[in-house]
Parts: C-alpha cells; sequence; structure tokens
C-alpha cells in the first residue's frame, strides 16, 4: 500500500510537532505516505487506531504509546499479523519490536550531577508514570544523581505523575504546601515546567530568584519565555527520522530485518534558570 500508520499521544506539544515533520520529510523521500492518528493519552484510543490502521492494511506502524499504556493485547495482535512496528520515544520494550529512544537515565544523571556539582542541595522532581519508560528512566538518573552527590531527598519532594501542564501545576501545589520549598525542581517534560511555572507566579514564588527549573526536553518557545529555562535538549528531528527509516527498512527487507535497539545522546542547554552552572 506504501502507507506507514503513525499513532502519536498528541500534536500540540513541540516534541511530537518537530518528530512528525522529520517522519513526513523522510517517509515522503522513500515514497511513502504516512497515515496519522492522535492518541490524546487515552490508551483504549491507541488501541483503536491501531486496530483501524490494521484495517487499511498500512505497510508498517510507527508508534509512540500513552502515559496510560500497560496492555500489550493490541501489540501482540500486530505481531501475530507481521506486520512491522517500531516504537520511538515512549516504548514498550520486551515484545519483539525495534524501538528509537533518547537516552533519558543517562542524560537525566549528567544533569542533575551538574547541578549539584554548582553548589544546590535541596532539589525536587516532578517524575513521569513509572510504568512509562521516560518516566521511569529520568527518575532512575535522578535518582543516581542524588544518591552519588549524597542528598537526601525527601519523599513528597518526587510526586509521580502525566507529562503535561496540568501534573506541573498540581505538582508543584503539592511541594509549596511544605514551608521547606526546595531550590530546583526537574520537571520530567517541558510542559511540566511550564505548569511549574504558572503555579508558581500564582503563589508569589519568583523564578529563578525564589525557584530554579530544569527540564527534559525544551521548545523553540523557550527562548521567548522570561525566564528561558534551562534543559536537557533531545534529537527530535534525528529521532523521528531514524524511527520512520528504521521502519522502511523493515518493510522493504522482511527476511533480514533484525530488532534493533537506538538510543540518542541528549545536551544539556543552559539557559536563565540554573545559570550558577556555567560557573561551574
Amino acid at each position: 500500500s506504501n502507507t506507514i500508520g503513525l499513532v502519536v499521544p498528541k500534536i500540540a506539544h513541540h516534541f511530537f510537532a518537530s518528530a512528525i515533520e522529520a517522519i513526513y520529510q523522510t517517509a515522503y523521500m522513500n515514497n511513502y505516505e504516512i497515515i496519522m492518528t492522535v492518541s490524546q493519552e487515552n490508551a483504549e484510543h491507541e488501541a483503536k487506531h491501531i486496530q483501524t490502521l490494521l484495517s487499511m492494511h498500512v505497510d508498517g506502524l510507527l508508534v509512540s504509546v500513552t502515559e496510560q499504556t500497560k496492555d500489550n493485547t493490541i501489540f501482540d495482535l500486530v505481531k501475530k499479523r507481521g506486520t512491522p512496528l517500531v516504537f520511538f520515544d515512549r516504548v514498550v520494550e520486551g515484545l519483539g519490536f525495534s524501538t528509537v529512544t533518547n537516552d533519558d537515565e543517562k542524560g537525566t544523571y549528567l544533569a542533575i550531577k551538574k547541578i549539584i556539582e554548582a553548589g544546590y542541595t535541596k532539589i525536587a522532581h516532578l517524575a513521569g508514570y513509572g510504568h512509562s519508560n521516560i518516566g521511569y528512566n529520568r527518575r532512575k538518573g535522578f535518582e543516581s544523581a542524588a544518591k552519588e552527590g549524597k542528598l537526601k531527598i525527601p519523599n513528597d519532594w518526587i510526586i509521580e505523575g502525566g507529562f503535561a501542564e496540568q501534573d506541573g501545576y498540581d505538582g508543584f501545589m503539592s511541594i509549596q504546601k511544605s514551608a521547606n520549598l526546595p531550590e530546583v525542581i526537574f520537571a520530567v517534560t517541558y510542559p511540566v515546567a511550564l505548569g511549574i511555572q504558572l503555579a508558581a507566579q500564582e503563589t508569589g514564588i519568583k523564578i529563578p530568584d525564589q525557584l530554579e527549573i530544569i527540564s527534559f526536553g525544551g521548545s523553540i518557545y523557550n527562548r521567548f519565555g522570561s525566564p528561558s529555562i534551562t534543559y536537557i535538549d533531545q534529537p527530535i528531528k534525528e529521532l523521528g527520522a531514524r524511527a520512520i527509516q528504521l521502519v522502511i527498512d523493515e518493510i522493504k527487507n522482511p527476511d533480514t530485518a533484525q530488532e534493533q535497539h537506538i538510543t540518542l545522546p541528549t545536551e544539556l542547554i543552559v539557559c536563565e534558570t540554573c545559570k550558577k552552572i556555567i560557573g561551574n
């Protein structure tokens, strides 16, 4: 059919918008059309979309799972049908499908290590869901750096939740109820960081004077914010392009295709928050 089904959790998001653009460009260069669906962070919608795409006889699937996804039944069906599938960014491991991800754990570890080396000792983390690979690995990197730096993180300073602005807002409101406010909050995603900013503004806490923020992932609009947020940069377009190329290769070479797990490095970009990192 020369079509590939794409399933993403959302499109009103810098990360997915940039990844989708790279996916479309690479697919077009290889004479493939993309049929895109949006799960809206709903696991039931995701399964329905995949079922629909299979019924349309797409040649392959490219999927970034929702923050709710726990049931692998639909992916077992894909495997049974022999349809090539590649997960990207948010993945399900152990099912025999190829994956393309950022180095979430190492990227977080190196960034938080720099935060600690700059002299910050009171650091909180608004984490993603533990059943999600990005939530799990970013928290693992955070905790590894904290342990190595001999920091004691209060239990109520690590809050598990989703990846959207509302999760950042709610998480900060929970933390600020305590008289003991952290110096830095590490946000699992850039939208979560934006939620923290809004909540801090509403409660009269000044960023970066009274609170610093660092996030995993940024946005092209970050530099227009006040203050701009220090973030761990992801090679988004490369991730999207590598993922779709991997699907295409598996479609074209079914007899020789092998499961692959590609991990891309990240880079810390220091902006107007956590500027003490620069002097360290």
